[in-house]
C-alpha cells in the first residue's frame, strides 16, 4: 500500500495515474462499520478493475472547527496504526490529507471537484453520514448534484449490532468506561496502544511483581480504570502482561493515574523502549487493598486469570482484524 500525504491546494503533482474507487471518510478505530465501507469499496474496485483507495485526514476537524488543541484530541488510532489497518483492508492507496482551516472552508463544489474528481475518482464509496463541509449542504444524498455525472456513487447503510450504530463515538464511551471487550467487539480486532517505559517507584518490585511503567502521549486514548489481561510486544516478542489503569488508591488517596504493566515469564530491563499494547479482556476494577499483603494475593489471582484468558483465547500478533471481519473485503454483499 502506497501512502501519499496530501496538503491543499498543492495536491495534483501527487496524485499518480489511473482511476480509482474511493472510499471516504476519518476512519478513526477502523472499526466494523468502517471496514464495511472499505469492502464495498473494494468489491466495486474489483469489478472496475480499479485501485482502491481511502482518503482520510491528519488530523480531526474539531482541531479547526471547534479551535480544540490538537495536543489533547485523543485518538483510537494513530495515523501509522490505520494505515497498518488499511494496509490489512487491501487497500492500494492512502491519502493523508492536511485539515486545515483552508480545507474547512472549502465549498461542496469545490471540495468535490479538487479533492474527489482531482483525485481520479470513478466511484465514490462512503458511509450514509458522511460530509464533505455543512450537514445542510454538503451530505450525500447531495453529492450526486456535485458529482454532475462524473463519478458514481455508494451509500453504505450504518452498520449496526444487537443495540445500535456501530461508531467512533460509542468505542470512546465503552474505552472510557473500561469496557474493553464491548470496545473490541465493536473494533473486530483488540485496542491497542503504544507507550514509552519511564521509571516510576518501584514499588511493585518489592511485592515480587515488578511492573513496567508505560507512559503514553496526550493523543492517545488510554482504557478507563481497571485491571486488564494484555499482551505486549517488546521489541520482536510478545509477551502476556496484566496492566493496570488507575490511582494505586492502596498507597495513598489523590495520586495520578498510571498504566502499569506486569509482563509474565520475562526478564529484562526495558526503560526507555517502546511497548505496543494490545488490550485484551477487563479482568476487574480497581480495589483499594488493606495491606500490601491484601494486594499481592490478589495480584497472584490476576495472574492466574490472565494466564486463563490467553489459553482460551489464542494470541496471534498478525493478522489484525478478526479473520471473519477481514473475509468480509471479499465476501460481503452490498
Amino acid at each position: 500500500m502506497q501512502v501519499i500525504n496530501l496538503t491543499y491546494p498543492d495536491v495534483t503533482g501527487q496524485i499518480p495515474a489511473g482511476p480509482v474507487v474511493l472510499a471516504l471518510g476519518f476512519f478513526d478505530g477502523v472499526h466494523q462499520g468502517h471496514q464495511q465501507v472499505v469492502a464495498t469499496a473494494r468489491k466495486a474496485a474489483q469489478a472496475q478493475g480499479a485501485r482502491l483507495a481511502v482518503m482520510t485526514f491528519d488530523q480531526h476537524p474539531s482541531v479547526v472547527f471547534q479551535k480544540t488543541d490538537p495536543q489533547q484530541v485523543r485518538y483510537l488510532t494513530t495515523i501509522e496504526q490505520k494505515a497498518a489497518l488499511m494496509s490489512e483492508l487491501d487497500v492500494d492507496l492512502l491519502y493523508v490529507l492536511h485539515f486545515d482551516a483552508t480545507v474547512g472552508a472549502l465549498p461542496p463544489q469545490v471540495f468535490v471537484d479538487q479533492l474527489i474528481v482531482g483525485l481520479h475518482a470513478e466511484t465514490v464509496v462512503a458511509g450514509f453520514d458522511y460530509t464533505y463541509g455543512p450537514a445542510s449542504i454538503a451530505n450525500m444524498t447531495l453529492l450526486s448534484s456535485y458529482a454532475q455525472g462524473r463519478f458514481d456513487i455508494i451509500e453504505v447503510p450504518k452498520k449496526i449490532d444487537a443495540q445500535a450504530k456501530i461508531s467512533s463515538t460509542r468505542i470512546r464511551t465503552a474505552l472510557d468506561l473500561g469496557q474493553i471487550d464491548e470496545a473490541n467487539e465493536l473494533l473486530g480486532y483488540q485496542y491497542e496502544t503504544t507507550g514509552l517505559v519511564v521509571h516510576g517507584e518501584a514499588r511493585g518490585r518489592t511485592l515480587g511483581f515488578p511492573t513496567a511503567n508505560v507512559a503514553h502521549n496526550t493523543n492517545t486514548r488510554v482504557p478507563g480504570i481497571g485491571i486488564y489481561a494484555t499482551m505486549v510486544q517488546v521489541g520482536s516478542q510478545w509477551v502476556m502482561g496484566m496492566a493496570s489503569v488507575g490511582h494505586n488508591v492502596t498507597f495513598g488517596q489523590d495520586r495520578p493515574i498510571t498504566v502499569e504493566i506486569y509482563l509474565l515469564d520475562f526478564i529484562g530491563d526495558i526503560y526507555g523502549q517502546t511497548l505496543v499494547i494490545r488490550w485484551g479482556h477487563r479482568m476487574r476494577g480497581e480495589v483499594k487493598f488493606e495491606d500490601a499483603a491484601g494486594l499481592v494475593t490478589q495480584l497472584k489471582s490476576d495472574e492466574q486469570a490472565t494466564r486463563a484468558y490467553y489459553a482460551s483465547h489464542p494470541f496471534q500478533a498478525k493478522p489484525r482484524l478478526w479473520s471473519a471481519v477481514a473475509a468480509n473485503v471479499h465476501d460481503e454483499e452490498d
